[in-house]
Formats: structure tokens, sequence, C-alpha cells
């Protein structure tokens, strides 16, 4: 009896150490690098981190970057030097609760607010009144759908005037998403949600990304590694629950977030990765072609999964710059 209560505290021991508190990881010298070109502005007493370079003289175009589902801003680190080379301006921020940006809990995170963020940064960098590029990927999708519901909603309820939108590997219907197990269990188990939060450690994180690159485009070890140290910055991994609750809010608002992009005269593209299991080909696109029968698309590779800007940046950037230069 008593080598059996052994056995149970060796276990339980190191799981409640997990548990109360793990230290997070340092930035790697390329994270840190990212951080300190960055900036902070306050978003409703929130410190939301940007990135803002000056690129290309004799343009004034300007592009907004917007990431995806779990990662941060530095999801497009691969493409911004030639963003430069082409924009005047290239603008990422990390998501209220991503990132390098406050992450508050308890709070209800809603695709509302993040759209918010973005039209408050917008004005805090004088563009209101200029047509903006919008890149999205994922989760920003979504909140690129709601901007540009802000844009056609008749009474002009958004701060932002879209010169553009090219979208990529995002749920935009909820008939074709197939999230992970592990966001369908943190986005509905209130239960569970407070110990898998605490629980979810590298390996599992790592396990959980690797299977949405494709075989052959799997980050290098020091690439997961900074997707779970930009996670863990302030406790992210602690909020988890609450941000995937854009799942249950992308079917709630469907109507309006699709009605938004099959009914806007905006240019739009979208660049696909056609390995992708959380938008799987070939429900997905056929489906975007039929309800968006206004936009282009790109199907790069078929090795290339669900972070395409990551998998094969040069192809991305390629399907974008063609795009752009098409109206």
């Amino acid at each position: 009896m008593r080598e059996w209560w052994i056995h149970v505290g060796l276990i339980c021991i190191p799981l409640v150490a997990v548990y109360l508190h793990v230290p997070p990881p340092q930035l790697s010298p390329a994270l840190h690098k990212w951080h300190s070109g960055g900036e902070v502005f306050h978003f409703r007493g929130r410190r939301i981190f940007y990135r803002d370079s000056y690129g290309a003289l004799g343009s004034s175009d300007v592009v907004i970057l917007l990431h995806g589902f779990p990662t941060s801003s530095y999801d497009w680190n691969k493409i911004w030097e030639p963003l430069t080379q082409r924009f005047h301006r290239v603008i990422a921020l990390d998501f209220l609760g991503f990132g390098f940006s406050d992450k508050p809990r308890p709070h209800h995170y809603s695709v509302f607010e993040q759209a918010s963020v973005v039209e408050a940064l917008v004005a805090r960098l004088g563009l209101s009144s200029q047509r903006v590029n919008l890149v999205a990927h994922d989760y920003g999708d979504t909140v690129a759908l709601e901007l540009l519901y802000r844009c056609v909603d008749q009474n002009r309820t958004g701060h932002l005037t879209l010169n553009s939108l090219c979208l990529s590997n995002g749920g935009l219907f909820p008939e074709t998403h197939y999230p992970r197990l592990l966001q369908r269990l943190l986005k509905d188990s209130t239960f569970l949600a407070p110990l898998l939060t605490r629980l979810t450690n590298y390996m599992i994180f790592k396990k959980g990304i690797g299977e949405v690159f494709g075989p052959y485009t799997q980050p290098t070890d020091a690439e997961f590694w900074d997707m779970w140290t930009s996670l863990r910055y302030n406790d992210g991994n602690l909020v988890l629950d609450s941000i995937l609750q854009y799942i249950n809010q992308r079917l709630i608002h469907r109507e309006r977030w699709v009605g938004a992009l099959t009914s806007t005269f905006v240019p739009l593209h979208m660049i696909y990765g056609p390995l992708d299991p959380v938008n799987p080909h070939p429900q997905f696109i056929p489906l975007y072609r039929q309800l968006v029968q206004r936009s282009t698309v790109t199907i790069l590779d078929e090795h290339i999964s669900h972070y395409p800007q990551l998998e094969d940046p040069t192809s991305f950037l390629n399907a974008y710059f063609n795009f752009i230069h098409s109206f």
C-alpha cells in the first residue's frame, strides 16, 4: 500500500508543479530582434504590440498583416523584407491575447474587439483616410471579414478604407472548418479547459502545430520554439480557451461575415495551401469559388498546408504580388 502512494506522489508532484507555474522560456535572438523592432500602443487600457516599417520610396501603398491562431505577428517574418521593397509601409500587430500584446484574464475575447484594435492602430498611425491593403491568415481572416463588413455596411460603421483584401487558409465557412481535437476541448469544456491550458507543454504544442504543416515543410526546432515562446509570453497559454470562442462566433455570425465577403466590390484574393487539415481540400476551395465569385484564387503546391506564408514564402509572395499588380 505504501509503495502505491509513493508512485502516485512521484507522478502528482511534478504535475502539480507544472499546473501551478512554469517559467516562460527566454526569447531567442531572432524573436528578441522582432520584439525590439516593434512598438506598443494602448487600446482600452491594454498594451498592443505592433511593427511599422517604412519601405519602398515613391510609393504610398500600405499593407497591414493579420496573423492567425495561436501564433503572432512573427508569422510574417519570412516575407517582411520583400514586402517593404514593394510597399511604402508594412504594418503588423499582435492581437489582444497573442504574442507580445497583453493577455488579460478573465476576458471576453471577440473578433469584434480585435477588429476594433486594428482600427485603433490605423487611427494612431494616421491612416484612417488612406486606402490600405489587408493580408490575413487563419484567425486574421475572420477579423478581416469583420473589418470588411464595417466597410460595406450601409451605415459605414468602420474606420478603415480597404484597397484590397488577400485571405489565406482561414475557417471562413463553419461547414468546411475542422478544428483540432485540443481546440474543440478548449472551446467547449468549461471543466477541462483550465486544466488543459496549464498542462499543455512544449511537446504537446509542437505536435499540434506540426500536424497543420506539410510533411516536407515542417518548422525547424528553433521555429517551433519561437512559436511556443511567443505563446507563453505573458502566460498566453492560460487564455487559449477564451480566445477559441472565435470558432463559435464564426458560426453565430456566419451570415454577417460571409455576406460581407460575397457582396463586396473590394478586390479579393485567396492564397491556399491544399494540404490543410483544418480547411481541407477539396471541400473548401469549391465552396469558396461558388460563394465568392469575384475573388481570384491561387492554390499552392500540393505539399503546402495551413501556414503557406511560412511553408512557401516565395510562392506566397509571387501570388500576392500578381494579385496586387492585377488591379
